[in-house]
């Protein structure tokens, strides 16, 4: 009886070994797998986030500069003296302001409209193999934005030739956009700029405007 008693200890002693074991190796494999395919899913995460918000904004900045013709003259003025020369630059402050808060108002309405934007991953694409690049099931990946989405009207004096400088007022849109798979999430910032108006000035550009505001 006793021996048959140590005989049902050995055992569990060597299964509860054997299960150790086997958890170890369960443990370690699952690690490594995650540190294999953690930094693909973040790399093809962060592409389609990307991706997604390039084409919302893209869409919503496209058809709000086709509703509103705004030109140069619309953001500054470029005041001359009696030679021709020019002498300052001067923002149209209420313009500046204005664009801004309808950009982003249209470009954050256009995003919540597309919380429920996604990708189809293939699952090959999270390993590093290139064999299995673009191979196998897909996995869906889930978009959305992280928190609103802020828009920035930036001045910028460009060489545009001899004796001339190009002034160029773009549209700077900063997104921070959350992307889910199974098991894994990720947040990756968006910037993306769009040229909204510009003007060539001949001649020397005025001090004033090296100081023009960043709008």
């Amino acid at each position: 009886m006793r021996n048959k008693r140590r005989k049902l200890s050995v055992r569990a002693k060597l299964g509860a070994v054997l299960l150790a074991v086997v958890l170890a190796l369960l443990t370690a494999a699952l690690i490594q797998a995650d540190r294999a395919v953690r930094p693909v899913a973040q790399q093809q995460a962060e592409h389609y986030s990307k991706l997604t918000a390039n084409q919302i904004i893209s869409e919503a900045v496209s058809e709000y500069l086709e509703d509103n013709r705004y030109t140069y003259s619309d953001f500054a003025a470029v005041l001359y003296d009696e030679s021709g020369k020019a002498v300052s630059i001067e923002a149209v402050t209420y313009n500046i302001n204005k664009v801004q808060s309808e950009l982003n108002l249209l470009i954050n309405s256009e995003f919540m409209r597309s919380s429920e934007a996604s990708a189809e991953i293939p699952l090959g694409s999270l390993t590093e193999s290139y064999l299995l690049a673009g191979k196998g099931p897909h996995i869906r990946l889930r978009i959305c934005p992280a928190r609103e989405a802020s828009v920035e009207l930036t001045s910028s004096f460009v060489s545009a030739g001899m004796n001339q400088t190009c002034h160029r007022i773009s549209a700077v849109i900063t997104a921070d956009i959350e992307s889910s798979l199974p098991l894994y999430s990720f947040s990756t910032e968006a910037s993306f700029e769009f040229l909204i108006a510009e003007n060539v000035i001949v001649g020397d550009v005025p001090e004033s405007a090296l100081n023009f505001p960043s709008l």
